[in-house]
């Protein structure tokens, strides 16, 4: 037999069944696997103050771009092709996909004067109030 099932009582769901995927084949909602972005926003008098959650995720594989008061956070996230002769693979449990969020602040942002940094998973971004030059791509720290 070269099925390997590996069940978890935490991964079953109890309205999933053959008759209800034969009437939604489709899955809305984020790729299982897929980072997720997760989003904290504060406002000061001054500025903007967004953390964003995405775990696993490389700083170089995330971009964030600011248009007036448009901001938009995408993260990818990649799987590293790993083979071995005489192996085969029967489960893997990484993940990879990618994900994106958009969304509209009350206010501009001068987007000159923003700034982001990433660690440990957390990505904390400054947008400052303000008039927007452009739409521009901003540089994580």
């Amino acid at each position: 037999m070269n099925d390997l099932r590996i069940n978890e009582i935490f991964d079953l769901d109890p309205t999933d069944s053959t008759f209800s995927n034969l009437l939604h084949p489709w899955r809305l909602g984020p790729t299982r696997g897929a980072p997720q972005i997760r989003l904290d926003v504060s406002e000061s008098d001054a500025s903007y103050i967004v953390k964003a959650e995405i775990p696993g995720v490389r700083k170089e594989d995330i971009e964030i771009r600011i248009d007036g008061n448009q901001v938009t956070i995408s993260a990818e996230l990649k799987q590293e092709n790993e083979e071995r002769s005489g192996h085969r693979l029967l489960r893997s449990e990484r993940r990879y996909g990618s994900a994106c969020r958009k969304f509209a602040l009350a206010e501009n942002v001068d987007d000159a004067e923003a700034e982001a940094k990433f660690e440990n998973g957390v990505l904390k971004i400054i947008l400052p109030k303000g008039p927007s030059v452009s739409e521009r791509r901003l540089t994580i720290a």
